[in-house]
């Protein structure tokens, strides 16, 4: 009588870096000139599951009825720094070691907290603490001059909150309505690291909610549960989820969570939830002379937002999608030989290939068929064709990419024009119609 495999999951960072890389999920950037430092490639598949990742993020918030898109340029006028706070607070205290030359955070170094000495070596010889800010500045135009300063965009926040009357009167849309846009940020972090989880150059993807002042603590729960059910919608488990309230709230902050995901180095955050009150909005209109002020025809009163914010970095969320995904079916024969199976068990809407297709054989009758089959395929899912080993070292490839259904096409083929797919969790194999392929699958995914 056969045992269900073991199941093991993800223990460590390093498998699922190698993983990656093997796979053509995320590679080194510049890694032919030594790398730079926590800057990162999307590779072929990568490439297609970040998509994927941001196109689930986009449809869970911009289609409601209640919150439009928003693509803002990176590089905005030095002033919006000035008003939002970068420019004189957006900055961590930073320590270096004199004797190994570690460079580290104060604020968030267990060892120096503790005991004022380097988390590397245990030295006391350090220097004095002194603020670093995160902003990557630049110029624009041909002269290096104080006029010409400008910065790489630490967050997106700032595109929503300038663009606040232009999206509400060209959208006509009414209080409460929201912002959201994907994009990228950048932060001269001092402490990156953790493969993709903190990295000088990021994808953002925040939604910033617009209310009246005074429903503002009902709307920063309502978006806490809608933001939690995301997570669930699309597989992650719910015991590696985690609300964490912050004990210290950003000036600008009424209230503030963190939703935790529990990676392989522990609890850390996802996605922040903010209730930014009407900081934001004020700040622009002191400093702009701009009135953002919106008038309630209904109720013919005037008042400046609250900001309700939910921010998730896209790469972070990639990455917890990979770890929750990760895991090892472990089955052994009956010397006590192990066999390793690997699965990405994806959600098919995060997954980057939906069907691999099989030729059971490279020879011309089943690979040129099997070739059309995959274009056919391809007019409406992202597909792969391999046709290099075995059909079990074929199998056991696709389900480490977290391919949903693997298609083949074998000899009986040539008859019966019907094919073999394969279910990557259930393990179970159905023989299809080739005409009904495409319907079957779309069918398949919807419910997997």
């Amino acid at each position: 009588m056969s045992h269900p495999p073991e199941i093991r999951r993800l223990k460590d960072l390093n498998t699922l870096v190698s993983l990656s890389k093997r796979r053509g999920f995320v590679f080194q950037s510049s890694e032919i000139y030594g790398g730079l430092g926590s800057c990162w490639d999307y590779g072929p598949l990568g490439s297609l599951m970040k998509l994927n990742v941001k196109r689930a993020w986009w449809n869970a918030m911009t289609r409601r009825s209640d919150i439009v898109g928003l693509d803002a340029a990176i590089l905005m006028h030095p002033t919006v720094w000035k008003a939002s706070g970068h420019v004189d607070g957006f900055s961590d205290p930073l320590v270096d070691c004199k004797d190994c030359k570690t460079r580290f955070r104060a604020d968030n170094t267990e060892s120096y907290i503790n005991k004022k000495q380097c988390p590397q070596c245990g030295s006391k010889n350090l220097s004095e603490e002194r603020n670093f800010n995160l902003m990557f500045k630049t110029h624009m135009g041909p002269l290096e001059d104080t006029g010409s300063v400008v910065y790489l965009r630490p967050e997106t926040a700032q595109g929503h909150f300038v663009n606040f009357q232009n999206c509400q009167q060209s959208s006509r849309y009414k209080i409460p309505f929201g912002i959201a846009a994907i994009g990228k940020s950048f932060r001269n972090e001092i402490t990156p690291g953790n493969f993709i989880f903190r990295t000088r150059e990021f994808e953002q993807m925040e939604m910033q909610y617009f209310v009246k002042p005074g429903t503002d603590e009902k709307y920063f729960n309502e978006w806490k549960e809608r933001r939690l059910n995301f997570y669930l919608k699309y597989g992650i488990k719910r015991e590696n989820l985690n609300f964490k309230d912050h004990d210290k709230l950003a000036h600008y902050a009424r209230a503030a969570v963190d939703v935790e995901y529990k990676f392989p180095m522990g609890f850390s955050e996802l996605e922040g939830i903010h209730n930014r009150t009407d900081f934001d909005l004020t700040q622009h209109s002191k400093f702009s002379g701009k009135n953002l002020e919106y008038f309630n025809e209904a109720e013919k009163e005037k008042y400046i937002p609250y900001v309700i914010e939910t921010a998730v970095g896209c790469d972070r969320l990639f990455l917890a999608f990979m770890c929750d995904a990760y895991r090892e079916e472990v089955s052994k024969d009956e010397t006590g030989t192990e066999d390793i199976r690997v699965v990405l068990g994806l959600h098919p809407d995060i997954a980057p290939i939906k069907v691999t297709v099989l030729p059971l054989s490279k020879k011309d009758e089943l690979s040129i068929p099997a070739m059309k089959l995959r274009d056919q395929l391809s007019e409406d899912f992202d597909v792969s064709y391999d046709e290099t080993a075995s059909i079990g070292k074929r199998y056991r490839r696709a389900d480490e990419v977290g391919t949903p259904f693997c298609v083949t096409y074998d000899f009986e083929t040539i008859n019966d024009q019907a094919v073999t797919v394969r279910h990557r969790d259930k393990m179970t194999q159905e023989r299809i119609k080739i005409s009904e392929l495409n319907q079957y699958i779309a069918i398949q995914l919807k419910s997997f």
